[in-house]
């Protein structure tokens, strides 16, 4: 069951992971000699050997991947037109800035829960809340979505619903329809922006992109030879920017290279005035 914002629901999200060196199981049909038996005995103890000599994950990549114990809040906003959204608060005590993270066109909100993203947010103080766009994942689609315009103020308005306070906006891909124009329009109630090659940048002129005074982070994937260069064109105006390449990652860079991802956003994040 959907809940709105005023009655979140909690539920407590653990991942189980296969041990380390797993294997699937085979069953061996032929019957086998004595010394073949013997043989295959001795290279099971070898794997066992090997299976108790191996490291277990370091204590960076565990931290990068979150806590599995974390509470996620899920629910419905408010009015019309509502977005499904996850949402978690901080473990510890609260930065000032609230993490919004949207999604491109073949994910949605559940993408940030399954990579670690929310999880490892909340670790490191910061709220941070996933949006199901209208008609991805759990949100129904919106006649306010087809303008420019309105989708804008549907943005805005999640974010007043929402009490989002000093905004930092992720966006990839297609999800920049939404976050554009909403920068155009409200970039200074936006505390950060993070564009990971996101489309629709040539709908607005140098001059716009120029007047926008927001911190920006430029995430892309070295191997993403088409949005990530046409988007970086537009996206070198905006004159308070830095740029990242995460190498041998693809368009979704964030899922091919999430440990290289995670470190920028939390040190962009981290530095923000």
């Amino acid at each position: 069951m959907l809940v709105t914002r005023h009655q979140p629901r909690e539920v407590t999200y653990r991942f189980v992971k296969e041990p380390r060196g797993h294997r699937p199981r085979t069953v061996v049909q032929s019957s086998m000699s004595r010394s073949q038996v013997a043989l295959l005995g001795l290279g099971l103890l070898l794997m066992l050997l090997l299976y108790v000599g191996l490291p277990g994950p370091s204590e960076q990549t565990s931290w990068l991947w979150g806590d599995p114990n974390i509470t996620i809040l899920a629910g419905l906003t408010p009015g019309d037109s509502p977005l499904f959204y996850r949402e978690v608060l901080p473990l510890h005590q609260a930065r000032r800035v609230d993490v919004v993270l949207l999604h491109g066109k073949a994910f949605n909100s559940h993408t940030w829960e399954q990579l670690g993203t929310l999880q490892l947010l909340a670790q490191r103080g910061y709220r941070a809340v996933a949006l199901d766009l209208p008609g991805f994942g759990n949100s129904a689609p919106s006649k306010e979505a087809s303008t420019e315009a309105g989708r804008a103020e549907l943005l805005e308005r999640v974010l007043r619903n929402l009490e989002v306070q000093n905004a930092v906006l992720v966006s990839p891909s297609l999800s920049g329809r939404y976050a554009l124009p909403f920068l155009m329009r409200g970039h200074h109630q936006l505390h950060g922006f993070v564009p990971i090659a996101p489309a629709s940048t040539q709908n607005y002129t140098q001059e716009q992109f120029w007047a926008v005074k927001t911190p920006t982070l430029i995430l892309y994937g070295e191997l993403d030879r088409i949005l990530a260069q046409e988007s970086l064109q537009q996206l070198r105006h905006l004159p308070n920017h830095s740029v990242v390449k995460l190498r041998d990652a693809g368009h979704a860079c964030y899922l091919h290279k999430p440990q290289d991802f995670h470190l920028v956003l939390l040190a962009f994040l981290d530095h923000l005035p």
